[in-house]
């Protein structure tokens, strides 16, 4: 998959509006979930009980944890575009997400991204990105919003 090559704000604002492309697919894994569990201290048992799980939630598993789908989007977006010529790259903010279905052990998520506004502020680009993160086979994506990023070009 080829990625989308980005090197100065005129280049991301020539993409306002526009589809930047699609991440491949990630595998959520009992092991993962477990693991952001124990990083997180969240164990609550929707994510860790398998066997209960199957028998008390509505969703027949484990679902993952919906800041674990969140913390992935560095890794995602890396995929789809390789924003270079940067000093510094910080993640801004995140902002109107709404998580839409939940994630369920073993299902497979890939991101869709577009650029939904850049803007240079004093030589800062602060650009928002629209964001849908898609569960393989399923009609509702896991969420949608924007997230923000601040990129210091050279």
């Amino acid at each position: 998959m080829d990625k989308l090559v980005i090197k100065s704000f005129e280049e991301l604002e020539q993409m306002i509006g526009k589809e930047l492309g699609v991440s491949e697919f990630h595998q959520f894994t009992q092991e993962q979930i477990n693991q952001f569990a124990d990083a997180t201290i969240d164990h609550q048992w929707i994510h860790i009980d398998a066997e209960r799980a199957k028998t008390e939630s509505p969703f027949g598993n484990t679902i993952a944890h919906g800041y674990l789908t969140i913390s992935i989007l560095p890794h995602l977006w890396n995929q789809i575009v390789d924003v270079q010529n940067l000093k510094m790259q910080v993640n801004y903010g995140i902002e109107k997400l709404k998580f839409n279905a939940p994630v369920v052990v073993n299902d497979k998520v890939r991101l869709h991204a577009k650029v939904i506004n850049a803007v240079n502020l004093r030589g800062v680009t602060k650009a928002n990105i629209g964001i849908k993160l898609e569960i393989e086979g399923k009609r509702k994506p896991a969420y949608e919003g924007e997230i923000v990023f601040l990129y210091h070009f050279k």
